[in-house]
């Protein structure tokens, strides 16, 4: 039999009219996350320094660190992760004509700007930069708070343990998101009306914030293995999977940066804004932990493979972190980074099993990868220019850019082709290979698949990384098929 309390705040019945006005916390409880954090990382992505600068007034006190923060970010509190069932909720009482306020330790300036949006609290309470509105200073200031508005008692929701002093002291309490053993401690210490529980975030949702699909990328450390023929080799191909691991660790790593810095634009996003960072589904402060644990894994792994591919693998995560805070807002230099993030893990690849990669790999792959990363941009302005868009928001591009970039990337795709097509007929090339004519087919097959994501792209087809797109598109994984057959006829048919 279900807890009493346990009610579906959508599904409660309309509340008949309260006096005793109810006090609502902000952080966790009104939204799925916390708005220090959201300042905090909205002025590291627009001001590092400022940032910085707004950390160093904690001495002299945390509600001064929040103020400081404050005035630095820009908080969009439209586009922040509400509870909505709890917001439903919250409307009938207010249409019901209860007093409702919010009462959070953020600071007031931000407060009043969720209060304005929503439109359904009476005031606010709220820290001011002198004083944390937190645990006992918050429940300080709603007696005081009630006792100039003549108020006998008080209902409060909140959803943390520090919030367990004012479920204790409040007339009802209603329990928001909280985590088990928050709720049991309310449970034994107050009078508990109702409890909204939120799905925990499960190992889909961790999945998706990881993007394990984009590991398929990481197969690139690889292809020095593949090209220097010493697949066969055990401890080479140990070395090799051992730096993929670290690849994957490291990448996944810079997406959780990536997605913590780009929460407010991922909010106004028609896609981006599901992402389990931007929607709120795991909390800002389990993305900072994730990122923490993952890239100290991935460095971690990396130490068990030669110097030089640490060295890699340290630029590939600086570069990761350059494109996240800066480098993408600025056009064409965006295109650079992205087709270096590609090409860096080939060289990374080369130095795990310590092979030198040679020339004509590392001009194939600067051409290609340029235009792979060309094709990603031009399928962002295709959509943007579909849902009627005009500039990209946290990119340096517009809709009239598309042809130019279009002729880039077609460019670029061309030249790898012909860089491929000297590599079969160079001098040197004839003795590695037992065939080395059949080569041609994989430079056939090559022309053939650029093309085809060219025309997909040009279609508003192309709704994934291109390299994504090829492992789940069927002509794709035909052509490169066709490809790595013809790459193994050239080494073994004579």
């Amino acid at each position: 039999m279900s807890d009493p309390a346990d009610v579906v705040p959508s599904s409660a019945p309309a509340p008949v009219r309260d006096d005793v006005p109810l006090y609502v916390d902000l952080d966790g409880t009104l939204i799925r996350s916390d708005l220090l954090w959201e300042s905090l990382l909205s002025t590291a992505h627009r001001a590092p320094f400022s940032a910085a600068l707004g950390l160093l007034e904690l001495r002299h006190g945390r509600a001064a660190m929040k103020r400081a923060l404050a005035q630095r970010a820009v908080v969009d509190a439209a586009s922040l992760p509400y509870d909505e069932a709890f917001v439903a909720w919250l409307r009938e009482q207010a249409r019901a004509g209860r007093a409702i306020y919010l009462a959070t330790a953020a600071d007031a300036q931000l407060a009043r700007r969720v209060a304005e949006h929503l439109g359904l609290f009476t005031g606010v309470l709220a820290s001011d930069g002198v004083h944390n509105l937190k645990g006992p200073n918050k429940l300080a200031a709603i007696r005081a708070h009630c006792l100039a508005t003549g108020a006998d008692a008080f209902d409060y929701c909140g959803n943390g343990a520090e919030d367990l002093v004012l479920f204790a002291a409040a007339r009802k309490a209603i329990v928001v998101n909280a985590r088990p053993k928050v709720l049991a401690a309310a449970r034994r210490g107050a009078d508990v009306a109702l409890v909204v529980d939120a799905q925990p975030a499960g190992l889909r949702i961790w999945l998706r914030a990881l993007r394990v699909h984009q590991w398929l990328k990481n197969l690139l450390v690889l292809v020095p293995l593949i090209t220097a023929l010493r697949v066969s080799d055990p401890l080479a191909l140990c070395e090799a999977l051992v730096a993929f691991a670290a690849f994957c660790l490291v990448a996944s790593g810079g997406y959780f940066v990536n997605d913590l810095l780009d929460l407010q634009s991922d909010r106004r996003h028609p896609t981006k804004r599901d992402r389990p960072l931007a929607s709120g589904r795991l909390s800002v402060a389990q993305g900072v932990a994730a990122a923490m644990v993952l890239l100290a894994g991935g460095a971690a792994l990396g130490s068990l493979l030669a110097p030089q591919f640490l060295a890699w693998l340290a630029g590939y995560a600086v570069l990761t972190l350059a494109y996240s805070i800066s480098i993408k807002r600025h056009a064409t230099f965006d295109l650079i980074a992205l087709a270096a993030l590609y090409t860096v893990r080939i060289m990374a690849g080369g130095a795990a099993i310590e092979v030198e990669v040679s020339f004509w790999l590392l001009a194939f792959s600067t051409f290609l990868f340029f235009s792979l990363a060309t094709v990603k941009r031009c399928a962002e302005l295709v959509s943007m220019r579909t849902r009627g868009e005009t500039v990209a928001r946290g990119r340096g591009y517009r809709a009239e850019d598309l042809e130019v970039l279009k002729a880039i990337g077609t460019a670029t795709s061309v030249a790898s082709v012909l860089v491929l097509a000297l590599y079969v007929q160079a001098p040197d090339v004839a003795h590695r290979y037992a065939s080395p004519r059949i080569l041609w087919l994989m430079l056939t097959g090559l022309l053939v698949w650029l093309s085809h994501l060219w025309l997909t792209t040009a279609r508003g087809q192309m709704h994934d990384d291109p390299l994504v797109f090829a492992m789940r598109d069927g002509t794709s994984r035909w052509l490169i098929a066709l490809m790595g057959a013809a790459f193994v006829g050239a080494v073994l048919v004579r």
